[in-house]
């Protein structure tokens, strides 16, 4: 199975923010999709961060202006990518080593979509109960 599958399934919707924006802004967007990271872009739309709700926690840790801070220094700059061909254990397997639960997925330098540990998850889950479903009626009909 491939990050298109899971994009095909969840929509290619991406939340973003710019830079200049603040931690207090960012976490109104969080709570707002009820979602767990956004890109951050420059104003061409390029990727240039991701900030997710445990960059906030970790910055939270350091300093108490936190709300104040712009995205641009709680951010986590160099980010990992997918493509939409990129096979989802592979993707699996890079967000358990990286310790990532988000990567945007890019497409001919255009950002596409975001798949998060849980999308991965669930992809796995629904294929894995297709192939015993198929197992189980090869069973009963052999």
């Amino acid at each position: 199975m491939k990050i298109e599958n899971i994009l095909a399934t969840k929509g290619m919707q991406v939340h973003t923010i710019l830079p200049d924006r603040t931690i207090k802004e960012a976490a109104r967007l969080l709570l707002q999709y009820n979602i767990g990271a956004l890109v951050v872009v420059d104003d061409t739309g390029r990727p240039v961060g991701i900030l997710s709700e445990r960059d906030i926690v970790h910055a939270a840790a350091r300093t108490d202006a936190i709300l104040a801070q712009k995205v641009s220094a709680v951010m986590t700059q160099h980010i990992i990518t997918g493509t939409p061909h990129d096979d989802i254990r592979s993707v699996e397997r890079t967000m358990t080593d990286k310790h990532i639960r988000h990567i945007p997925v890019m497409d001919q330098g255009q950002l596409v979509g975001i798949v998060s540990i849980g999308d991965v998850v669930k992809a796995q889950l629904e294929q894995y109960a297709g192939e015993v479903d198929t197992l189980q009626t090869q069973i009963t009909q052999g």
